[in-house]
């Protein structure tokens, strides 16, 4: 993929975000080519959308945020940081993905994970992606609901997230989200994946 000044970049907010993205891509070799940042966290990814929209020569801005355990702050965390910019965007983020073109430069898209409007993040997102006849899921579910809570180090918003890395556990390379759909144990013409990849396309086509 081109590098960091591209006329085309997508915003991320760690590796494991990145790793998706490209192992999703190269189940779609129609898709156009892009450059992926990865900011280190949602804090400095938020820093980061006014600084990429003035590389000189870009044409699109993707932004891939969790929504962690509140949706409705993010979004409008998202809003408040491109109103500084001039842009102004929908009260809500379309159900696919919002796309922003008011005619110039650059087009701005934003993908809230998982699915744009629900809590959690880009791990309840990879979970959509098993398949439903996968054998080792409903293990792996049973082995963290069978976890006692006083032994659960986790926060019960991160329930679904625990189940996914216990049955990441099982891969041939353990613990990489990135790492099952290139191996095809993640299913990339899953709906959703499908909606995230036509929400790509039309930003960067």
């Amino acid at each position: 993929m081109p590098n960091a000044e591209s006329e085309v970049v997508l915003l991320v907010e760690g590796q494991d975000d990145m790793h998706v993205v490209r192992q999703l891509c190269n189940r779609y070799q129609s898709m156009p080519e892009f450059a992926i940042h990865v900011t280190g966290d949602d804090r400095k990814l938020l820093d980061a959308i006014g600084p990429a929209m003035l590389v000189s020569g870009r044409t699109a801005v993707g932004v891939l945020v969790d929504a962690d355990d509140d949706p409705d702050s993010r979004w409008v965390e998202l809003r408040s940081r491109l109103l500084e910019e001039g842009i102004t965007t929908p009260d809500r983020p379309s159900p696919d993905g919002t796309i922003i073109d008011i005619g110039v430069n650059p087009r701005i898209g934003i993908r809230v994970m998982p699915d744009n409007w629900s809590l959690g993040e880009i791990e309840d997102f990879v979970q959509g992606m098993i398949p439903q006849d996968d054998p080792v899921w409903p293990r792996s579910e049973r082995y963290v609901d069978d976890i006692p809570a006083e032994y659960r180090k986790f926060r019960p918003g991160k329930l679904l997230r625990a189940k996914l890395y216990a049955w990441l556990a099982t891969r041939e390379i353990p613990g990489r989200m990135g790492a099952a759909i290139g191996a095809d144990d993640l299913d990339a013409q899953a709906a959703n994946s499908v909606r995230f990849m036509d929400w790509l396309w039309d930003l960067f086509a």
